[in-house]
């Protein structure tokens, strides 16, 4: 996929750089598009963890439209290198911009298991397709639920063929969208 881009914000228009090889499934833009249309202007000021964040995307499609802060999530060092050169090509990666990112080569499972050291209003969950990485992401944010803030979202990018109900008991399903073959399952903390 030579052709991502960042498709709204100041950073609108610009390339950005695939991860070589063929471990990550980069976010279409149809997908992205409807996403932050989903999400709207409520990215402004948010923050964000991109969990297995591969190009980096999302978080700087986030960046892009306003987002206060964006912690990138990949153990694999070709993603995270990915990741700072799409920063730099964008030009997000500013000494001023520098509060605002945080990218660690780190195993997405290890992070989120650690009591948290802040919340975030959006998680987004995009692993390795096949695998059921998800679903153990979900249930371990479920019983860890300090990552997230007050109507925090989480939301995951998988294939249809991997989606299935799981029982969480701190998050709840609200909304699902399928795009070809993508489908974003939208979570939140169950209003009480």
């Amino acid at each position: 996929m030579g052709n991502l881009r960042v498709i709204g914000g100041k950073a609108r228009g610009r390339r950005l750089h695939s991860v070589p090889g063929d471990t990550t499934r980069p976010i279409t833009d149809r997908t992205k598009e409807s996403l932050f249309n989903i999400i709207g202007g409520d990215i402004a000021g948010a923050s964000m963890l991109d969990l297995f964040a591969g190009t980096g995307s999302v978080g700087i499609e986030a960046l892009s439209r306003g987002a206060a802060f964006v912690r990138f999530i990949d153990k694999a060092p070709e993603a995270v290198k990915t990741i700072r050169q799409n920063l730099i090509s964008t030009g997000l990666a500013t000494p001023e911009m520098s509060a605002q990112t945080e990218i660690l080569r780190m195993d997405s499972f290890s992070i989120i298991e650690r009591p948290p050291d802040r919340q975030f209003d959006y998680i987004y969950i995009a692993p390795p397709q096949y695998k059921e990485m998800w679903k153990r992401a979900m249930l371990i944010l479920d019983k860890n639920s300090g990552w997230l803030s007050k109507d925090a979202w989480v939301i995951v990018q998988i294939h249809p063929k991997e989606y299935e109900s799981i029982g969480l008991s701190n998050l709840s399903e609200f909304n699902q969208r399928k795009y070809g073959s993508t489908i974003l399952v939208f979570f939140r903390t169950p209003d009480l």
